[in-house]
């Protein structure tokens, strides 16, 4: 005698609608069946409240329906908004996204990536920073931000001309001596060309510009100092200042107003990424904005792709800049 309290299978189910067992698996499957067998089927399983066990049947079909995303964060505004898009992205798909914060360890990296392997995902999307990572070649994987062999499509902003449109910006604002600064990894990544960006857009409109470059991990005291070192008589050698993300932007404004530097009247600061508070108001500062939720939805339709044959290796979305009050807009 069966307990009340069991599990309901599919063979209850059948019983319930008084169908053959092969009806049930096609309607869960989605397959045809008489539109009279369909609804007894349908109430059958609402009845007893039957679930479908989608990992099971995946791996039956050899598909999860999940993907795994490697993200160093989702305390970072950047990483949380590509997080939630990519999420939406999977949804919209049906599919599901396994969760993998790494906190920018190297070796968690590695030991996701396997886990994920392990678990059968049908993909990865990884934002990533270890140089040497192990990826199965049957599983497939998209890179955000780092190009990471021919086989792997990357995809990013187009870096170089964001930092080109922050510096070509701020000349366009009146500012004649300005400064970069950066902070991040030593690894070699699309973000790092926001640099060789900024200092053609300098040269192409005959600015004046410094930089100070600190690796992840070094005190940021280091940019304070370097601010101090330009000051003359509480005033400030520089007009503007492009920073390589809005959160540096956001420190460096507070440094500014500490040193009694008015932002943006004695000087303009643009940052890049496209941060808001809380997600969807205000710009946190003038910024380059990058395209998240295009990144998302193309990370999701490469990986996804039948063919990975046809993958480009690098897809680099365009940039737009966004007032967000550090610059002197003429409104």
């Amino acid at each position: 005698m069966k307990k009340t309290n069991s599990t309901p299978t599919m063979k209850d189910v059948a019983l319930e609608a008084g169908v053959a067992l092969g009806t049930v698996s096609k309607v869960v499957n989605g397959l045809p069946v008489g539109e009279d067998y369909r609804i007894r089927v349908e109430n059958a399983i609402k009845k007893l409240n039957y679930q479908v066990n989608s990992y099971a049947q995946g791996l039956k079909a050899n598909k999860t329906r999940t993907i795994a995303l490697l993200i160093p964060n989702t305390l970072e505004p950047f990483y949380a908004s590509l997080t939630y898009h990519i999420n939406l992205a999977l949804l919209k798909r049906k599919y599901r996204m396994l969760l993998c914060s790494t906190d920018y360890d190297s070796n968690l990296e590695q030991e996701y990536i396997t886990m994920a392997q392990q678990n059968k995902v049908d993909g990865i999307i990884g934002l990533t920073y270890n140089p040497n990572l192990v990826i199965e070649e049957s599983t497939p994987f998209v890179a955000i931000d780092r190009s990471m062999g021919p086989k792997i499509p990357c995809v990013a902003s187009d870096n170089f001309a964001g930092g080109q449109l922050a510096a070509e910006k701020l000349a366009d604002l009146g500012c004649k001596n300005i400064a970069f600064l950066r902070t991040g990894s030593s690894l070699t990544n699309e973000p790092n060309k926001r640099k060789a960006g900024f200092e053609n857009g300098c040269l192409s409109r005959g600015l004046q510009y410094e930089m100070k470059i600190i690796e992840d991990g070094e005190p940021f005291e280091e940019f304070e100092t370097f601010l101090i070192e330009h000051l003359h008589d509480g005033k400030l050698s520089f007009d503007g200042i492009f920073c390589v993300t809005d959160g540096l932007a956001y420190s460096i404004v507070k440094t500014l107003q500490r040193l009694q530097q008015r932002v943006p009247e004695d000087i303009q600061v643009i940052g890049f990424d496209g941060t808001k508070y809380f997600g969807n108001k205000d710009y946190t500062c003038s910024t380059i904005v990058q395209p998240v939720p295009e990144i998302a939805e193309l990370c999701v339709e490469l990986l996804l792709q039948e063919n990975p044959l046809s993958r480009p290796p690098l897809i680099c979305l365009p940039v737009t800049y966004a007032y967000g009050g550090t610059t002197k807009e003429k409104h």
